[in-house]
């Protein structure tokens, strides 16, 4: 009788295709790894996993488990939550996860006055672009830009964001507007047929690299407000087109089964003070 350690070694194998990977995310070394699948493979005569030119992949055994072991899983984490849930002390870690922009020029400086004021509490920040895994305890908090969150997930909407055009002071665009755009954006976005003869001349991934493009001089963009307008940088104009409000907003979530523990309810609490004192920076009305 194997524990279920033994089948979550090898589910992250499956999830990464590398020893090495699985290793990093269990917080082991690789030979841990190997030994553990070693030994769930000897005791049932079987081959769970093979080695392949792009890492490995389950054998028919493996595949015959995986299921199961997925369940497995999911019941650990359930278990996990709900003893989470009871917890009443104001100790202990919270995984904390939101966007780089958000830590980096609003939230890194009350954070830290919040592990003063409770230093029995330890914060483990994941900065991250997509939402962490809240189900699978990858966070407990989260603080996100999105449409509408998951329905696993309760939370609240702090506001929703204003964005506007910004351009380097010294950028004409009397006859003809360079765009910075979003990777994911295919051709001319739609909202730039009020500006004159738009054309893109550069693709970002990330909101921290876009205002940098147009610190720089590269063209104009349409960002959330906040971001330009926290950094008080002179050469950034705000062009006077309005722009309708965003539906994306900034929302505080935390898993359902989370919502009476003690720590994580004192840390969303104290967010949410925090965030609801920026909402006229998310709102655009300091440009």
């Amino acid at each position: 009788m194997h524990s279920w350690d033994d089948f979550r070694y090898f589910l992250q194998v499956v999830e990464t295709g590398s020893f090495s990977q699985a290793a990093t995310k269990l917080g082991v070394n690789h030979s841990t790894v190997s030994r553990r699948i070693q030994a769930l493979e000897t005791v049932h005569g079987v081959k769970l996993l093979e080695r392949t030119q792009t890492g490995y992949q389950m054998t028919d055994a493996g595949a015959s488990v995986l299921e199961m072991a997925e369940k497995m899983q999911q019941a650990n984490l359930a278990a996990s939550r709900i003893l989470l849930g009871q917890d009443a002390r104001l100790a202990g870690e919270i995984n904390l996860t939101m966007p780089h922009e958000l830590f980096d020029h609003i939230l890194a400086k009350p954070l830290r006055e919040f592990t003063d004021k409770y230093p029995d509490i330890r914060l483990n920040l994941h900065v991250s672009k997509g939402l962490r895994n809240l189900a699978n305890r990858e966070a407990d908090l989260a603080v996100r830009f999105t449409e509408s969150p998951p329905d696993y997930l309760i939370g609240t909407r702090i506001t929703t964001m204003q964005h506007g055009f910004y351009k380097h002071k010294d950028l004409a665009i009397e006859h003809s507007t360079p765009l910075i755009v979003w990777q994911r954006d295919k051709g001319i976005p739609h909202w730039a047929s009020q500006l004159k003869s738009p054309q893109v001349v550069m693709q970002v991934d990330d909101l921290q690299a876009m205002y940098s493009a147009v610190a720089a001089g590269f063209g104009l963009a349409r960002m959330p407000c906040f971001m330009p307008d926290i950094m008080h940088n002179q050469d950034i104009e705000r062009l006077p087109a309005r722009l309708p409000r965003s539906n994306w907003g900034i929302w505080l979530l935390n898993h359902v089964d989370l919502r009476h523990t003690a720590r994580i309810q004192v840390c969303r609490q104290y967010l949410q003070q925090v965030l609801n004192r920026h909402i006229p920076l998310f709102a655009g009305e300091r440009s």
